[in-house]
This record gives structure tokens, sequence and C-alpha cells, in this order.
């Protein structure tokens, strides 16, 4: 509560939703081409980014004129599209600047080791040790994550390498209630992933009741059947786990590099019809850069 005792709304930006690689051009304007990153603004107004895509350079340049700024990343996993943003991110360079970077363990190999080798000299010209701004790294365990206006829990989901889905559950007496966030997940079953037999039944408990869940919908279901075992879901297969877990907003994510933004609203209108026919008050969307919502 802040003053008045009014209830207070907490807030996400898209920065990036694009899956694999960038797409920057005319075909992909609307949906937008850099791949994932979040901001949230928690109840307490603490900032939250997700994923460090190249969506975070677009971030990083507004909030560059702010006054000194303490964030919390959170990483999903350690491939490219995730990560490749994170040197470009204008914050990092300047001094007094905070940012706890939360992120799983890739078998025996550390999060900060992948961030170094990543910004090693051969590959990048300033070195991790050589940024101006405070930057821990820090890993994703079993147990969740305060911030100053939420708890942050991490489930491992079905995608090579460890990757993870987070859920940002707001304090009580917001008006916000939870986002999920799980950018890369195959829900098919195709795949071998370490993530248990009775996996599903834990992540529908995971996401119930989200105001928002973000879901990968990389596929057509036509699409699939050659990508079977890649790590990533259809729209349809996204569609049907917000049904389950009673969603309220669906934001599809995670779009597949050839898919244009013609090719995004047939997508759309396909999964509303699935929704549809399901029953239900399932608000289904793409997510699109630029796009804001209050939680």
């Amino acid at each position: 509560m802040r003053g008045g005792g009014q209830p207070v709304s907490a807030s996400l930006t898209i920065w990036g939703a694009r899956g694999t690689v960038p797409t920057p051009g005319p075909a992909t304007a609307r949906v937008g081409g850099n791949t994932a990153c979040l901001e949230v603004r928690d109840s307490a107004g603490h900032l939250i980014i997700l994923d460090a895509g190249t969506g975070i350079r677009g971030l990083g340049k507004r909030l560059n004129g702010d006054p000194t700024l303490e964030a919390d990343l959170f990483i999903s996993h350690a491939h490219w599209d995730h990560i490749h943003g994170l040197p470009y991110f204008a914050p990092l360079f300047r001094k007094g600047n905070q940012l706890r970077v939360w992120g799983p363990r890739q078998g025996e190999v550390p999060m900060e080791s992948i961030l170094r080798q990543m910004m090693h000299p051969a590959v990048f010209p300033v070195p991790l040790d050589a940024l101006a701004a405070d930057l821990q790294v820090r890993h994703v365990e079993q147990e969740p994550i305060a911030t100053p206006g939420c708890t942050v829990t991490a489930l491992r989901v079905r995608h090579p390498a460890h990757t993870v889905g987070y859920r940002l559950q707001f304090q009580p007496g917001s008006a916000a209630g939870s986002v999920v966030y799980v950018t890369d997940d195959e829900l098919g079953p195709a795949g071998d992933y370490r993530v248990g037999a009775d996996w599903r039944r834990r992540f529908v408990a995971f996401v119930s009741e989200a105001e928002i869940l973000l879901h990968d919908a990389m596929y057509t279901p036509e699409e699939y059947v050659a990508h079977a075992g890649w790590g990533h879901s259809t729209f349809l297969e996204a569609v049907e786990l917000a049904h389950e877990a009673g969603v309220k907003r669906l934001a599809l994510f995670h779009h597949e590099p050839e898919h244009d933004d013609e090719q995004m609203d047939m997508i759309v209108d396909r999964a509303r019809e699935a929704a549809a026919r399901l029953g239900g008050s399932l608000e289904v969307f793409a997510a699109a850069e630029g796009m804001q919502l209050t939680i």
C-alpha cells in the first residue's frame, strides 16, 4: 500500500520477444525483432529484468539517464538469444549502479564463468571485470528470492541445457497478482529432459492462476512435426496449458524468426479460436516490443 491506502499495481514492458536470433526489418516491425527481454516494476517500484537478449539494449538506453540504478536480472538459461545483449546494457558502464544477475548453473559451469567467456577480450573489447557498475552473479537455487515488492521462484522446464521458468508473486496488499515467464519450453512429449516424472503436475501448479503467463509458442502444430525434441512448444499447447492452469492472460512468446507480422496475426487468430473452443475467459495475444501491461 502507498499513500491513501490504495493498492499498488505492478507493470511489465516488453523489450524483446523474438526467439533464436534477432530479426530486424520492415516485415517484423509490429511484433519486433529483438530477442528476449522484459522490464518488470514490482509493487514497490523495484526494477526486475527477465533475460538479456538484444532487447536489453533499448532498456539500457532508456535507463541510462536515471539516477543510480539498482536492479535484479533473472536469466532463464545461457543460450545466446538470452544473454547476448548484456554487454550492450549501458548501465553496466556507469559507476554506482548495482545489478544482481541470477541464473541457473549449467552443469558444473557457473553462470559467472559463462558471462566472462562471453566478454573475453578475444570476442568483446571490455572484459567483465572492467565494468564500472557493481555486478554480482548469483545462482538460482530452490529457495525463493525476495525483491522489495515480490517473491521470485524458479522451476526447471523442458529445454536443452538447464533452463528455468520464473514466477513473480507480488506482495499481499498490492493490486498485482503474479507473472509467470517461461520463454523456452517443450510441452509436447518429445525430447529427453531431466525434469522428473511428475513434471507436468508441478509445472501446472507453478503456472496456476497467473495474471499473465508469457510462454514459448514458437511453432504452429504443423511446424512442430519437423522440430519435435528441439525444446519449444506450439501456440496450441500454450493455450491448452493456460486454460488448464486457470491463467487470465496468455502472451505468446519466443517467436520463430521466420514468422513475420502477417504470420503472427494468423497465429494469434488461431490461438484465440482454440481458446474459445476450450471455453472460459482466457485472453490471448502475441508479446510485442513496446507493449506495456499493468499487472
